[in-house]
This record gives C-alpha cells, structure tokens and sequence, in this order.
C-alpha cells in the first residue's frame, strides 16, 4: 500500500504508535507547483504530521496545520480529513531559500496552528511558536505546551516519499506507578530517537518496528489507506460569488472581460463562471453553468 497509515499498541505499557506513509499522494500535491526542494521536504514532512494526528482522534471531519511565517516560507497548509484524504500547499519566495535551508531559516518567527473542524460539534484551535529546529520538535512542543497526552513525532520527507512515526503515552492502565510509567515512555522514546532519516524513509512498518521494539510485544493494525483529493468544486466556488451578492459578482464578471475565473490554490483547478452563469445562480438554478472547467 503506497499511502498508509498504521496503528500500534505496547501490550505491555500505556504507550500507542502510528505510522504514516505517504508517496502517490506527496507527489500529486508536489506536482501542482515547483516546490524548492527545501520546501518540498517541509511541506511533506507537515502532510505526514497530520495523517499521523488523524490517526490518534476520533472524530469525523477536517484536521488543519498551518503553519506561517516572516521568512522565505510565509505559508504552509495542510489538511487531511477523518476518510484519510490529504492536500497541501505551500507559499515561499524562492530566491531566499538556500539549497540546505532548515526550518529555523525558512520560517523565521513562525507559529504553528492546529484546528479540529468536526462535522459536528465545536471547533477547536490551538498554536504553538514555531521554537524547535524541525516540525517535529515544534510538534512535540504544542502537545507539551497545551497539557495533552505526551506525545512525541519523527518526520521525514525527501521529495519522493513522507513518512512519519509517532509514539503517545496513554492514561494509566497497565501501570499504575508513576515512575514506572514514566520509565516506558523514556525507554520507547529512546529508541525511536535511534532512527536514521534513511532507515524510516526506506524500511517497511514490521521491518522497522521490529528493528526499535524486537524486546517488546506490541499488536501492529491493519493499514488504513491515504490518499490525495482536493475539496474544491464548482459548486463552492459558486457559493464564493454567491456571497459578494449579484451586483457585485456581476460587476466582477464584467471587470474581468466577460467571465470571471476562480482558481483553487491546492490542485490549479479552475472553475469559470460568464454572465449567464451568474443569472442562473442568483435565480436560483444552482451551479450547473454552461462553463467549462478546466486545468
């Protein structure tokens, strides 16, 4: 399975682990825009972050990270939905990324949000400065910082292939003392820190997991499947000009030669929209218009 997510359980500790693999989706995104290569390493590495987190949530909707900035790289987004369907986007100023740029020099000042958008129930957002040396370690900072379950990230992505791990400590169960809780954690998160970038870009789950954890009994899930898909359509778009009124969408289609076009920044789709289009949407006939949609 190219595009992956897994989950796994210490049978023997209160700890839970996912990992995400992600190929045919990181290059669909990658391949809407030139991506520096810096760039392209950090926008997958936030892609494997996020199908990672939809892993441990039980929820059914959209989880967003964004990321924004001051530097060279002023916008990394990703989004990916409970039924595992990622995108992403990023937006940099390319003459001031050096072929070796990190992410203290991409983004320079950053913050990092994340936002639960459930399809029912509330909202919720939280952010966190973007302080460490990598997502990774500005991941583990906001889990730390907002008291929820310790929770720690290794992310890697090289332009052909993302792939993250993460470990999470849950409540007490299986041990109950808190130093020996504490003892597991340290222990499991020891090892994963022994991984090269190499190793979890290049070695299949059992391989891997077996290579860290072979001295502990741990149950791996069956895979759950990943994929790339965009959520634009012609019919949010419409709803876009719906919302500026008929005067000024007509106004619009008129300013722009006869035909007004709505571009969708994550997968260059482009949706066109005439006069006759905007009549029929504000009489009420939908968005089913005589214009084309096109790359």
């Amino acid at each position: 399975m190219p595009d992956f997510s897994q989950r796994f359980l210490f049978d023997d500790s209160d700890i839970r682990g996912e990992m995400v693999g992600l190929s045919d989706s990181y290059r669909h995104v990658l391949a809407k825009h030139d991506y520096p290569q810096p760039v392209a390493q950090l926008l997958g590495e936030l892609l494997a972050a996020a199908s990672l987190l939809v892993g441990t949530l039980k929820f059914e909707g959209l989880l967003v990270l964004q990321a924004s900035s001051s530097g060279a790289v002023p916008l990394l987004m990703v989004e990916c939905s409970s039924e595992g369907e990622v995108r992403g986007i990023a937006r940099y100023q390319a003459e001031q990324i050096g072929a070796d740029a990190g992410l203290r020099e991409l983004m320079p000042d950053g913050v990092l949000a994340m936002t639960v958008d459930p399809r029912s129930g509330q909202r919720y957002q939280g952010i966190v400065e973007l302080s460490g040396a990598t997502l990774a370690d500005s991941l583990t900072d906001y889990f730390a910082t907002s008291e929820q379950l310790p929770t720690r990230f290794w992310l890697a992505a090289d332009g052909l292939r993302a792939r993250g791990l993460l470990l999470q400590q849950l409540p007490a169960d299986r041990l109950k003392e808190p130093e020996e809780r504490e003892a597991s954690w340290q222990h499991a998160v020891t090892l994963a820190d022994t991984l090269q970038l190499e190793e979890l870009l290049g070695l299949d789950n059992e391989t891997l997991l077996h290579r860290l954890y072979h001295q502990e009994a741990l149950r791996l899930f069956e895979p759950r499947a990943l994929q790339f898909r965009c959520s634009c359509s012609r019919e949010r778009s419409s709803r876009a000009l719906i919302s500026l009124g008929q005067t000024d969408a007509e106004a619009l289609v008129q300013e722009h030669g006869g035909q007004v076009e709505i571009d969708c920044q994550f997968c260059n789709e482009r949706y066109a929209f005439d006069a006759a289009d905007i009549a029929q949407l504000f009489a009420g006939g939908g968005s089913q218009g005589p214009a084309d949609t096109r790359h």
